[in-house]
């Protein structure tokens, strides 16, 4: 499973699960069309109470950004607009603050992080840098 859960990040768990649903739509990660995972499945993956998934998924499909069936799913939404670089950069922007913090206090300078970024990148099948 690609989403993970920090708990001690002060960011409600269900707000972690649909940021990071956004940033995989954003990124191409995931398509219009895709199923996500079951309510069910999701919440024994991540060890939380499945309401938090259903809070998550609720407030992603108001912003018209998946469509639940009822009995089928959670599926990313085939109107989900492609996100304008503009809107891309506004949403990575508070990671990029916590990860350049981070590489700061670990005494990484910018090349060294911009190496492990393009690794992970590859890693997760990503585009290269």
């Amino acid at each position: 499973m690609w989403l993970h859960i920090d708990p001690s990040s002060g960011t409600p768990i269900y707000r972690q699960i649909a940021d990071q649903i956004r940033q995989a739509v954003a990124g191409g990660l995931l398509r219009p069309g895709d199923r996500l995972p079951s309510v069910r499945d999701l919440a024994l993956s991540l060890t939380i109470n499945p309401n938090t998934v259903v809070k998550a998924y609720d407030e992603l499909e108001r912003e018209g950004l998946i469509e639940m069936a009822r009995g089928k799913g959670a599926f990313v939404s085939r109107s989900a607009a492609e996100v304008p670089p503009e809107e891309r950069a506004r949403r990575l922007s508070p990671f990029l603050d916590r990860l350049i913090a981070e590489a700061h206090l670990l005494g990484i300078g910018g090349e060294e992080l911009l190496r492990l970024i393009a690794e992970k990148m590859k890693e997760r099948g990503g585009a290269s840098l």
